[in-house]
């Protein structure tokens, strides 16, 4: 029975088509980007070997090791690790559900982190995709000692596997904790939250809206109160409507203590979550009609709380209905949660964070965006083009394009509502390594006449062209995201970090009120002649004399009148030598010389075989001449792309970054050698597709056997 191996080249329109929901990839499974140690954690598979064997699950790949907790620093005082079932008589995973109140701060400084959870806890479906409901300590949940938790990581849902050791000191939790003490869900989330991020460390210092995200695979955004667009409680309103998760702080000023109290009750240097946002109806003696409310909850679960209009107890209430107060859930107890008017709630906090949540974070969402997201790279080299201020480099960056149709509905504006987000990959885990964040940002420009514009813009275009829209600031945090109000029309985005020559990964997500077309703004991959003005230098030269070719050929061919490898070798070598101060040619490049013409596969070249080898060789000899214009005998990987369209080939950033890792050496340079093999590998690989691809579809179909013969041999 034979093996069909289809392979086809993807246009970008269905590269976009890729990202879709699919179920979450196991901690150190190949395609999560975590490695493990040890074999991929399965957790039912381990816990379920652990019962049966009768023993306590021990993480070897996040040990009860001082280092996992903090790792450029010795513990302030010895902390010991300890099971629930250690700590307590009776340790439940969950006790009477699970309640924004459920979580309290310990010692580290993540209270970003615990605003999260305290709002992932309003939504019971997304929680419970976080925190699976199927494990706990009784034995009928088969408990063996280890928990497992899902994160959003970067277009991917990772399970991520955890022991329940826990850091103790004199028996009581370090960090987050439950305010039932025998409760221990959220102990659990936060222990593999940093596993995830390498250490318990990492997860000192944040924004809460980097957490909400991971915990939704949603989209943040930030917006400075004291800056507010006219729109925002109508943006905050939509964003509940969508169950969005939304947070807020007051950042301390220079030298202020970190989470020090005012006077109103608030916490400066602190981050709270936003439980309800509401018109509510009011009647006083002199007016009545509705005033907008803002619900909002302190993670440390007490009594500091606001204490201004509309806190506990404040006579606004009286204002306020019987039964609208108990729509509205009101209970006045020393438990972190509060209300604001909204005009008190710009006046005094500074930020606030949207997670604004991708349509598959719902099973049943009531409304929801339109969303598109791309994986990329900045490749240095290549693709790491800095920002516009370096314009002969910042084409080089990957570019998207998205066409908006559609206004979003009741706009008196006639504008699309766009919201972009770029965010940098896996910075937090690499801290330890003492790898900062990148400075990131995003530029948009109009494509007045989309379809003749070229794949991709070049640097006459950034260089005469005005930007449509652009982040206010590039900025160091993991992920920069702005909303737009666009024009219908249709748009590039380009995504760079500020100076060129930095390499990192990143994602690129794209929502919109109504439906949009986007796709990377690339060249499709293909080949064409050769440029016209190299074609005819080549001729002049005499690289297409047939006679000096047959005359070539005839004193190198052997008796059977033809040409091998080493043959070729000595000829090649005695020529170029005396154009480029090289070596000579290796001889496997022309082994793969000659299987690029080889079309009856005898290991050698017959004449016609060889006279269209010796046009393409003087063909990309020409070409390196001609981009190699201070004759350094090499070319940068910037330049390499336009040297291999002037032959003919026409690939996009992805194909040319891994050209470049194939064939470019530490320094990001090509030499001629490189630049011959690099071409010879392209014209096989696109010929022996083509010839199974005689009608252009972009598709083909190749037995096993066929396919392997092609790739081996060429």
């Amino acid at each position: 029975m034979s093996s069909n191996v289809t392979w086809s080249f993807a246009t970008s329109t269905q590269r976009r088509n890729l990202y879709r929901k699919t179920d979450s990839l196991k901690f150190g499974e190949k395609g999560s980007g975590f490695r493990c140690r040890t074999e991929i954690q399965d957790f039912e598979k381990i816990r379920d070997q652990c019962f049966a064997e009768g023993r306590l699950f021990e993480d070897r790949t996040f040990d009860a090791d001082d280092a996992n907790i903090f790792y450029s620093k010795q513990l302030p005082r010895p902390f010991q690790w300890k099971r629930p079932g250690e700590i307590v008589d009776d340790p439940h995973f969950f006790v009477e559900g699970v309640s924004r109140f459920d979580v309290r701060q310990g010692e580290l400084g993540d209270c970003w982190l615990l605003a999260a959870v305290a709002n992932l806890t309003l939504n019971t479906e997304l929680f419970h995709r976080v925190v699976p409901p199927d494990q706990g300590f009784m034995r009928s949940k088969k408990y063996a000692g280890i928990f497992h938790f899902r994160f959003w990581q970067f277009g991917k849902w990772i399970d991520v596997v955890v022991d329940d050791r826990l850091p103790t000191f004199y028996g009581k939790l370090v960090f987050l904790q439950s305010k039932d003490n025998n409760e221990f869900w959220s102990a659990l989330l936060e222990k593999a939250y940093a596993k995830l991020h390498g250490s318990y460390e990492a997860l000192k210092g944040g924004r809460m809206c980097e957490a909400m995200c991971d915990f939704t695979g949603g989209l943040t955004e930030e917006y400075k109160l004291s800056q507010a667009p006219p729109n925002l409680f109508t943006i905050m309103s939509k964003a509940y409507d969508r169950s969005s998760l939304m947070g807020c702080a007051i950042p301390p000023e220079p030298g202020e203590a970190i989470e020090g109290r005012m006077s109103n009750g608030l916490i400066k240097g602190h981050a709270y979550s936003i439980t309800c946002v509401k018109m509510v109806d009011i009647k006083t003696p002199r007016v009545s009609g509705k005033i907008p409310l803002v619900r909002i909850r302190n993670p440390w679960g007490n009594e500091a709380e606001w204490s201004g209009p509309w806190s506990d107890k404040s006579r606004e209430w009286n204002y306020i209905s019987a039964d609208e107060k108990e729509q509205l859930g009101i209970t006045f107890e020393a438990d972190g949660e509060f209300w604001m008017s909204y005009a008190d709630f710009i006046k005094n906090f500074v930020e606030l964070e949207i997670c604004n949540l991708s349509p598959d974070s719902l099973d049943e969402p009531k409304k929801c965006w339109a969303t598109h997201t791309f994986d990329g790279s900045w490749v240095k080299g290549i693709t790491a083009g800095g920002c516009r201020n370096h314009i002969d480099t910042f084409g080089c960056n990957p570019q998207y394009r998205i066409t908006l149709d559609d206004p979003d509905e009741e706009d008196d504006e006639q504008a699309c509502t766009t919201i972009i987000s770029l965010m940098q990959k896996n910075r937090r885990a690499q801290r330890k390594m003492g790898i900062d964040a990148l400075t990131i940002g995003f530029v948009l420009y109009l494509l007045k006449n989309p379809n003749s514009a070229p794949r991709p813009l070049p640097r006459k275009f950034f260089e005469y062209t005005a930007t449509a829209a652009k982040v206010d600031s590039f900025t160091n945090l993991r992920e920069v995201c702005q909303r737009y109000k666009l024009a219908p029309g249709t748009y590039c985005i380009v995504p760079s970090t500020f100076e060129p020559h930095q390499q990192g990964n990143f994602i690129l997500r794209v929502y919109s009120e109504k439906k949009n077309d986007m796709q990377e703004h690339d060249d499709e991959v293909g080949v064409n002649e050769a440029d016209e003005n190299v074609v005819e230098e080549v001729k002049k030269a005499g690289g297409g004399s047939t006679d000096a070719i047959s005359e070539c050929f005839k004193k190198i061919a052997g008796d059977d009148m033809e040409v091998d490898a080493n043959e070729l070798k000595e000829v090649l070598d005695f020529v170029l030598k005396k154009e480029f101060d090289f070596p000579g040619f290796g001889i496997n490049l022309c082994r793969g010389i000659v299987a690029m013409m080889d079309q009856d596969h005898s290991g050698k070249l017959a004449l016609e075989e060889f006279k269209t080898l010796w046009f393409n060789i003087a063909t990309w000899k020409r070409v390196f001449k001609m981009y190699d214009e201070n004759n350094t005998g090499s070319l940068t990987t910037f330049q390499l792309r336009s040297a291999l369209a002037s032959s003919g080939y026409h690939l996009n950033l992805h194909i040319l970054k891994r050209l470049t890792l194939r064939y470019a050496n530490k320094n990001n340079t090509m030499t001629f050698e490189d630049f011959i093999m690099c071409a010879v590998k392209l014209k096989t690989m696109i010929e022996v597709f083509k010839e199974k691809d005689p009608k252009g579809t972009n598709h083909a179909t190749f037995q096993l056997d066929e396919w392997l013969k092609f790739t081996m041999y060429a």
